[in-house]
């Protein structure tokens, strides 16, 4: 029989080189074995009616094709008409071939293991691995020849090669062996194997990633390689990677998809996949696993760090569980959702979607329940989840949580919080502080609180805290008294007198000598909120030197000499309310004056007023000087005049009356701005008249009121219209008038108008301005009865009303 090289059917058909290789191991091919048709080597020999033999496949082929074009039914070979199609089995000549194969391929075999070694050329690795690939895909039970053959070590060796060729076809090569065979998947997983696979998909070359997540998605077919991929230092990071990387092709993320979704067979790998960021897994099992591995799912949520957008998913797709394991009966199952949700809810977008799905009523039960139903370490849980919870914008004045439908500011919820406070430990008091902190956050729901507050008689036990040695705690209480303050002034302001020392704790946090923080922020803005004419509170802190501590605070900031942070704007916000707050007991109390002439307060207020973009400093600022302006005239020295003679006293005519200098045109004395705190020296008239242009009304409003008090009564009101005149603050007082953005300062408009229009020319100019007698006229007709009176006087000065009798009463 001749020999035929086209009569392989498989093993020559990749290159010429490999062909070479095959020539030159392989036995010669007898022509009985090929096919007339394929030309391929047969596996299934069949015999037709005329003995001409075929391959099976290939025959039957032939025949249905002769049908669907409607030909006769002939032989391909001799193309003489078959009576029939029937086919018998050639065994021998199959059983033949078989045998053939079988030495060919051990030959072949045998070859193949020779050059797998280090030492051989490029080619002959690369046709021996193409050479166990054909053996695997030419029969299944080839690959325990391999296995036997100890061929897969040897080919693990290849895949140190300098070749990134040999790399990428022992890879492959590897995949091929292992597909569908489980001893072959064993071998695998013996050793360092899988870790030097995985090492390949953080290489540069693509082509070396593919093969190696290919092979990695066949072994993870199996239980047991899903362990021992999952072990592997990395490699679940790596994969995750992949499923997410825009920069990978197609096939890769795909397989790298399909690896993961087999290794979630295996819980550890399901933990790694969500430490890693891959959590559906997780919650899937969370939602679906058996109540031990929900337990196991959850207690491992609670100790993830996620991201808010992460968390944000979780509270959607498993909220609802979490909550529903929270009620178990089983502490170590309520523990876990407990832990969870506190990890879950600490992004205010995730709290509002577990406040949807009903965690506040078990919360808040939890909170409430004795000792024995929940120990107080899952309580203090409950009270950070109720902390994170109240910080997102919910109506919490309406949703229910009490089996009478209360509310979390209902009275009697608000007293069992204030009771639990004072019977708990500092960590969980600081939890259900910061409760209360998160709900008078709101306006909607601060009043219910501070109500809740007063009539429980809570106020000095919170006010305690400020002197508690632990700073959280400490904190809280702080933020917690800042949001009361503006609603409890009073109660506060009356716990802080006294000897207790809370007022000097309070002051100890405001003057530490470091950057502003927000608890220093949240201090003075307490102070900064009590009610100002509280006159003992002022007496407290000045003779305490409370004042001294704030005037060095605020000297320090606008010097630079401390560290710049994102609160030093509330901070000298608060700091410059409360030093305003020693101006308002200026006329009862002597040391207050001394002490803003000793520390020049009129001139620091003066250049306050120039710290544009804090409105809150230069609207305090702005109502010290007027507080300091009306007092000038009682601290302006009025000239002693010369006592005079005999004949003069007798005959006035004979003396000469003397000329005073250098006095006050308004207090008509000697006046300063540090001793008397008169607005016409240094630079207060020129920017209070400034700020009347302001865009926050409230500023402008007391930028009117300080200028109002060069017009007081008691001063020289013809001077001072005089003076407003020259520094040009006549028109935009008027503006102000014409504008009456609120009613408060259309009624401090109306009256330092009126006491404009006293001056006969500034009269008689306004008169000819309709706008500003229209603005006269609402105010007369719609303004309440004080600026009414007012305006009528005003618009008689200007002859828009007879002046022969007052509409309204005189009030003095």
């Amino acid at each position: 029989m001749a020999e035929s090289g086209k009569g392989s059917r498989d093993l020559g058909s990749q290159s010429d080189d490999s062909f070479q290789y095959e020539r030159q191991y392989i036995e010669q091919i007898y022509d009985a074995f090929i096919c007339p048709l394929s030309k391929q080597i047969m596996r299934d020999p069949v015999t037709l009616e005329n003995g001409q033999t075929f391959e099976r496949e290939a025959i039957e082929k032939w025949f249905n094709d002769c049908k669907e074009n409607g030909r006769k039914l002939v032989c391909p070979l001799t193309l003489r008409e078959l009576k029939t199609m029937d086919m018998n089995p050639s065994i021998a000549l199959r059983n033949t071939i078989e045998e053939w194969n079988a030495r060919n391929d051990a030959v072949q075999l045998d070859m193949a293991c020779k050059s797998l070694t280090p030492g051989s050329v490029e080619s002959d690795i690369l046709q021996a691995l193409k050479f166990i690939q054909q053996l695997c895909t030419k029969n299944l039970s080839n690959k325990h020849i391999i296995r036997n053959a100890e061929l897969i070590p040897m080919i693990l060796d290849m895949l140190k090669s300098t070749s990134r060729k040999v790399r990428c076809r022992a890879l492959e090569t590897l995949r091929v062996v292992v597909e569908d065979d489980n001893d072959n998947k064993e071998i695998m997983a013996e050793g360092d194997k899988v870790r030097t696979i995985v090492k390949f998909l953080s290489n540069e070359q693509s082509q070396e990633r593919e093969e190696a997540v290919s092979l990695l998605f066949e072994l993870s077919k199996s239980e047991a390689l899903c362990e021992k991929i999952g072990s592997v230092n990395g490699a679940i990071l790596i994969l995750v990677g992949m499923t997410s990387s825009k920069s990978e092709n197609v096939l890769i993320v795909e397989k790298a998809d399909k690896t993961l979704e087999n290794l979630e067979k295996n819980e550890n790998n399901v933990r790694q996949m969500a430490e890693n960021g891959r959590l559906q897994p997780l919650l899937t099992l969370l939602l679906e696993g058996s109540p031990e591995i929900k337990l196991s799912m959850a207690s491992y949520l609670g100790d993830l760090a996620l991201s808010n957008d992460v968390k944000v998913f979780v509270a959607r797709t498993v909220g609802s569980s979490l909550i529903n394991l929270m009620k178990s009966i089983d502490i170590q199952s309520r523990e876990a959702a407990l832990k969870a949700l506190n990890q879950v809810s600490s992004c205010e977008a995730s709290a509002k979607v577990l406040v949807e799905e009903g965690i506040l009523s078990p919360l808040v039960k939890d909170l409430f329940a004795g000792p024995n139903q929940l120990p107080m370490r899952l309580k203090e849980v409950s009270a950070t989840i109720l902390a994170n919870i109240v910080s997102c914008d919910c109506d919490f004045d309406s949703i229910p949580v009490g089996p009478n439908h209360q509310t979390l500011v209902s009275e009697d919820i608000i007293h069992n919080l204030l009771h639990l406070i004072s019977n708990t430990g500092p960590s969980i008091e600081c939890k259900l502080l910061q409760v209360l902190v998160g709900l008078t956050n709101s306006p909607t729901t601060v009043i219910g609180v501070a109500s809740a507050i007063k009539s429980s008689g809570a106020t000095i036990s919170l006010v305690q805290f400020i002197e508690a040695p632990q700073k959280d705690l400490r904190m809280a209480s702080i933020k917690l008294l800042q949001n009361l303050s503006l609603h409890m002034g009073q109660e506060l302001a009356g716990s802080l007198c006294g000897s207790a020392g809370q007022l000097s704790s309070l002051f100890k946090v405001i003057g530490e000598n470091i950057a502003s923080t927000e608890e220093q922020a949240a201090a003075i803005g307490i102070l900064a909120d009590l009610p100002e004419r509280d006159a003992g509170l002022t007496k407290q802190m000045l003779d305490e030197g409370d004042f001294e501590i704030v005037f060095s605070r605020i000297k320090m900031i606008r010097q630079g000499e401390t560290r710049r942070s994102r609160f030093v704007t509330p901070y000298l916000e608060g700091l410059v309310h409360v030093l305003s707050r020693i101006t308002f007991v200026l006329a009862d109390e002597p040391k207050a004056v001394s002490f803003c002439r000793d520390h020049d307060l009129a001139d620091l207020f003066t250049q306050l007023l120039q710290t544009n973009g804090l409105d809150n400093v230069q609207m305090a600022s702005a109502l010290a000087l007027e507080n300091l302006s009306q007092e000038s005239k009682n601290l302006t020295k009025l000239p002693e005049l010369p006592t005079a003679g005999f004949c003069a006293s007798i005959f006035p005519c004979l003396s000469n009356q003397p000329v005073m200098t250098g006095l006050c045109r308004i207090h008509r004395g000697a006046c300063t701005q540090r001793d008397t705190f008169c607005l016409l020296e240094g630079q207060a008239m020129a920017r209070l008249i400034a700020l009347l242009d302001h865009t926050n009304e409230k500023v402008v409003e007391a930028s009117l009121a300080a200028l109002s008090s060069l017009l007081d009564d008691g001063v020289n009101i013809e001077e001072g219209v005089s003076i407003l005149c020259e520094a040009e603050g006549i028109k935009p007082i008027l503006d102000v008038l014409l504008e009456k953005q609120t009613e408060n300062l259309r009624r401090r408009a109306v009256w330092i108008v009126e006491r404009l229009l006293r001056t006969e020319d500034i009269a008689y100019e306004v008169s000819g301005d309709p706008n500003v007698s229209t603005a006269l006229v609402d105010a007369f007709q719609h303004g309440d009865y004080r600026t009414r009176q007012i305006a009528e006087r005003a618009l008689k000065h200007i002859d828009r009303l007879p002046n022969f009798s007052g509409i309204f009463p005189n009030m003095g």
